[in-house]
């Protein structure tokens, strides 16, 4: 019995960590779409444009990494939230990098459901989500 305690000491730890986490990649999708000019969300689900897709789930996952890192490296759970929302605003600036450096009619082409647009978008964000995970290792 005292094997099965301790393996769910941690249960309590996990539950706030992982509903903490589902919180916030909620809340980064609604900030992410809200900051992009173009509606993703939409153009998904109502439009079923792919190159949409293609960037809001590489954002979505970028930040997933990140956040995974500052999971496993938060020293509490507060740290755990500050280090979220600096992940959040490291995706939010690899949509502007692309935007504004690597293509500036980004949101056109998405728009047109111009899939080469779609992975260059998610593919940065990922690359970011990467990077930013990796320099939480502090």
């Amino acid at each position: 019995m005292s094997h099965l305690s301790a393996s769910l000491a941690g249960l309590l730890g996990f539950v706030v960590y992982f509903a903490i986490s589902l919180v916030m990649l909620v809340v980064f999708k609604y900030v992410y779409t809200w900051i992009t000019p173009h509606d993703e969300w939409k153009l998904v689900k109502d439009d079923k444009n792919t190159a949409a897709a293609i960037g809001l789930v590489g954002a979505v996952i970028g930040f997933a990494l990140a956040l995974a890192s500052a999971a496993t490296n938060s020293v509490s759970l507060m740290d755990f939230v500050i280090w979220g929302i600096v992940a959040l605003i490291a995706q939010t600036l690899a949509f502007a990098i692309v935007r504004f450096l690597l293509m500036p009619r980004i949101v056109q082409r998405i728009n047109d459901g111009e899939v080469a647009a779609g992975i260059v978008l998610g593919g940065t964000s990922v690359a970011v989500g990467l990077l930013n995970a990796a320099c939480m290792t502090y």
